[in-house]
């Protein structure tokens, strides 16, 4: 009786031929190039399926390379914004250096100033009082600071040293009202004296006869009487001669040269002897009197600082 399943041939004489097989389709298609078609076929079969399967893959390293770059971006984004505003502000304050280098080279650079010794003063503070128009600067007796010394700026007259301290010393300002100077017109050399009273653009002319030959428009220097300021340096000009009958002198009021409600920068007068002789570092504030350059005594307070009377 034979079996129901006959024996085929043996495990390894199947595989065998397999390779057999498959060596003698190696060498027929690298030689003959057979399978030229089968394989263009199933590539084109198949590239749809590789494209597909890469699709998520590219995708991924997409989105990872973007947000990446966004990351770069917002960091630079940030580093940017940080240079701009440090270069907002470095232009900032070139701005203000270039502001404040145009002020002193305005201040040395005026005309009228002549070849006194000089030195350049910051104003570090301004007199809250509005009775008192004083203003502390930076330079003391330690620079050679002494009182009733003329200070000027750019325009003209600012007014005189009445305290000095070490390291600073405060200016009674030409329009305070216990201030005075003697001045001339430019245009006849009329010799009169300029007060303050109190106001930060005028100063007024005292005891002028309503005959005087001063006319509005006439240009006030400093006449040099007294020793205390040389002479030439405008004091303002006129801009008010006004009288009547009831009064004995008439009303002159000559809008100053200086702004004194812009100083910063001022410049420290030495008047040479031959202009100055009485300008000593020994000298107190003049009085005021008619033929002198008036400004009140001072003393040092209990800070430090002194006080006109």
């Amino acid at each position: 009786m034979k079996p129901m399943f006959g024996r085929g041939p043996s495990l390894q004489l199947r595989l065998f031929f397999a390779l057999l097989l498959s060596v003698s389709l190696m060498l027929a298609d690298s030689r003959l190039d057979a399978f030229a078609g089968v394989r263009y076929f199933l590539n084109t079969l198949v590239a749809p399926l590789q494209y597909a399967s890469n699709v998520p893959r590219d995708t991924l390293d997409e989105l990872v390379m973007q947000f990446r770059s966004h990351q770069r971006l917002v960091a630079e984004n940030r580093a940017l914004r940080k240079q701009v505003l440090q270069l907002e502000s470095d232009q900032l304050l070139l701005a203000q250096t270039e502001r404040e280098n145009q002020r002193l080279r305005e201040l040395l650079g005026s005309s009228f100033i002549r070849d006194e010794r000089k030195m350049v003063a910051e104003v570090m503070a301004v007199d809250s009082d509005p009775y008192k128009h004083q203003v502390m600067l930076d330079k003391g007796r330690t620079n050679g600071v002494y009182e009733g010394q003329p200070v000027i700026n750019e325009h003209g007259v600012v007014g005189q040293i009445a305290y000095v301290g070490a390291h600073n010393s405060r200016v009674l300002l030409l329009t305070d009202p216990t201030h005075a100077i003697p001045v001339q017109v430019m245009r006849n050399d009329i010799r009169v004296i300029a007060s303050g009273r109190g106001s930060t653009h005028y100063v007024g002319l005292d005891n002028i006869p309503s005959s005087t030959d001063i006319k509005v428009g006439d240009k006030l220097v400093t006449s040099g009487l007294g020793g205390v300021f040389p002479e030439g340096y405008p004091v303002g000009t006129v801009t008010e001669f006004s009288f009547d009958n009831k009064r004995p002198f008439a009303q002159v009021r000559a809008t100053t040269a200086v702004k004194f409600d812009r100083l910063r920068y001022l410049l420290l007068v030495w008047p040479t002897p031959e202009k100055g002789e009485n300008a000593r570092p020994d000298q107190p504030v003049a009085q005021p009197s008619s033929d002198t350059a008036p400004s009140p005594d001072t003393a040092p307070s209990s800070d430090g600082e002194g006080e006109a009377p």
